[in-house]
């Protein structure tokens, strides 16, 4: 017996990264020495003191019992915490911060939250898949903002036609951003907020590269600009500060009356994150930052092995000041599919092809550096022999 499909997963299209998994479970089965720089995920443990604090909590009865939906108030003062030191962004942890089941999670939900069958929302291209998968689960019909490299990888609001802005009920921005590595400053969050605020247009930021950052560089937040908490909130986790991604322990943070809906829904849909992860990521946010200079050094290392490797074939590509991505143009006679093809055929290397993340991701590639520094140069290398000096 076959059951007819949902429409809302009809229009959903595969999950990007659950393809290139396929891909890399089929070139191991085939004997290859797969090097994968696809998904971004970071490689490095979880700092010790995090992990001994999860060891202690898990044996604590009252943490086996339902947690809050929201959060246990201790980790969203801890999230409170985090953005006074980090940001000088002063939150209420009880009506400004929800706790996430990973940041995702929240991005995913949100569009369930505000977006009715056939409203629009603004979503950046290319961009994390979860943006526009969300509002599509929800019945919405994203409207791609185009990224390119002319505008540094920020959205155009002036390019975006009146009646679309209009229409517009929410839109996502991120940054550091996810796939093309590029930063945002005052100035851009400041037009973001006005145009938001003319077009009364919810803003979601997602904020989950803000402590990957390289020489000095500190990314900021979307809250710390006046005017920030009328329009809108922001997304992030642990998963990349402190190398927890399988942890799934996240947030939201700012304007509360959207916030007290997005808990709202999740108290109708989830039981909230295991407590003992809870106070884990508390201990995380609360206490010194040592690891997370320690982890971007490493990455920093890793991306100058990258850009330099790539710009020794030919590219001409700067240094990213943030995430641990590289955003590369395909050489020529390539689209992004047939490039990322041939890499893993003739090098076995895993990179992301850039469609994946949109129509306007076509033509690019994505390199992650969450591979240990000797694997990502046998990449390069292994790149380097197969395909030699490229052209644009």
């Amino acid at each position: 017996m076959r059951f007819e499909e949902a429409s809302r997963i009809k229009n959903l299209p595969p999950y990007l990264f659950a393809r290139i998994e396929k891909v890399i479970a089929q070139k191991k089965e085939e004997g290859i020495d797969v090097i994968s720089l696809g998904i971004g995920d970071p490689d490095m443990p979880t700092p010790e003191h995090i992990i001994e604090e999860a060891r202690r909590q898990v044996g604590v009865a009252e943490n086996h019992q339902y947690p809050s939906s929201v959060g246990m108030l201790s980790y969203r003062q801890a999230v409170a915490n985090f953005y006074a030191k980090r940001f000088n962004v002063e939150l209420d942890p009880k009506t400004e911060v929800v706790s996430l089941i990973g940041s995702k999670e929240g991005i995913a939900h949100i569009s369930w939250c505000y977006l009715n069958p056939g409203d629009v929302v603004l979503v950046p291209d290319p961009g994390y898949p979860v943006y526009s998968g969300g509002a599509i689960l929800a019945g919405a019909e994203p409207y791609y903002m185009p990224l390119t490299a002319e505008k540094g990888f920020l959205p155009d609001f002036a390019a975006i036609p009146e009646d679309i802005a209009k229409k517009a009920k929410m839109m996502f921005l991120n940054y550091p951003n996810n796939p093309t590595g590029a930063v945002a400053d005052e100035e851009f969050y400041k037009e973001a907020i006005a145009f938001a605020k003319k077009y009364e247009i919810l803003l979601c930021h997602d904020n989950a590269y803000s402590e990957v950052a390289f020489e000095g560089y500190k990314p900021l937040s979307f809250l710390q600009i006046p005017g920030a908490k009328e329009v809108g909130i922001e997304f992030s986790s642990v998963s990349k500060a402190y190398n927890m991604t399988g942890w799934r322990i996240g947030w939201a943070v700012g304007n509360p009356d959207v916030i007290e809906a997005l808990g709202r829904f999740k108290t109708n849909i989830d039981s909230g994150q295991f407590q003992a992860v809870q106070c884990a990521a508390a201990v995380g946010l609360n206490g010194l930052q040592d690891a997370v200079e320690a982890n971007n050094e490493i990455y920093r290392e890793r991306r100058d092995i990258v850009v330099d490797g790539l710009n020794a074939m030919g590219w001409n590509l700067p240094k990213p000041k943030a995430t641990f991505y590289i955003w590369a143009p395909v050489p020529k006679g390539f689209n992004s599919a047939s490039f990322a093809e041939f890499v893993i055929e003739k090098a076995g290397v895993v990179v992301t092809p850039g469609n994946g993340y949109g129509d306007q991701g076509e033509g690019y590639f994505r390199i992650s550096i969450t591979m240990p520094k000797e694997r990502i140069a046998e990449a390069l290398e292994r790149m380097k022999e197969k395909i030699g000096k490229v052209e644009f």
